[in-house]
């Protein structure tokens, strides 16, 4: 059974810096994201496919999209293994939002664990873009997981806490 892939990868006109798309969000953060009025984005999609993704150690790259996909779904395994099961909704979104706010690498840049997948921006002005897109998408990708993970209550459910060993690709972020 293959992967699934993203359905954005048919997107017409999609930003595209190095190989990774730059597309649309639905958020409330400040970014190079332009805002979309339809009710499901890329974040959506990634918490969507992350549990059923997770399985695969290989991943048939198809497109752009697929490569903001491909992060997503790391960022979001870096996050759950960032929590506890003791730790409450308030500590959570604490802790969930210093790791999207944190420093972090983009491709091309030598501490950035996936560039044997993804290409380097071209110049200074498009790797701001991609730094500031990938800010605000990991801190929106952050809020929504949280509020995945804790819609039961003020504990965190054990069917997202299941995927903190799970590696996707063999690969982190982190």
């Amino acid at each position: 059974m293959p992967a699934y892939h993203s359905t954005f990868l048919s997107e017409p006109d999609t930003r595209v810096v190095g190989n990774f798309a730059v597309l649309p969000l639905r958020t409330k953060f400040r970014g190079p994201a332009y805002p979309t009025s339809e009710d499901y984005d890329i974040i959506d999609e990634v918490l969507d496919l992350f549990r059923a993704n997770s399985f695969f150690r290989n991943f048939e790259i198809k497109g752009p999209a697929d490569r903001a996909l491909i992060y997503g779904i790391l960022f979001i395994s870096d996050c759950l293994s960032a929590l506890s099961a003791r730790v409450d909704r308030n500590e959570a979104s604490r802790i969930l939002n210093t790791l999207a706010l944190d420093h972090f690498s983009i491709p091309g840049e030598p501490g950035f664990p996936l560039n044997s997948l993804y290409a380097a921006p071209r110049d200074r002005a498009e790797a701001e873009l991609l730094r500031g897109y990938l800010s605000q998408f990991r801190q929106e990708l952050a809020l929504r997981l949280s509020a995945r993970v804790y819609a039961e209550g003020d504990k965190p459910s054990k069917y997202w806490l299941a995927f903190t060993r799970r590696r996707f690709m063999n690969k982190s972020l982190s």
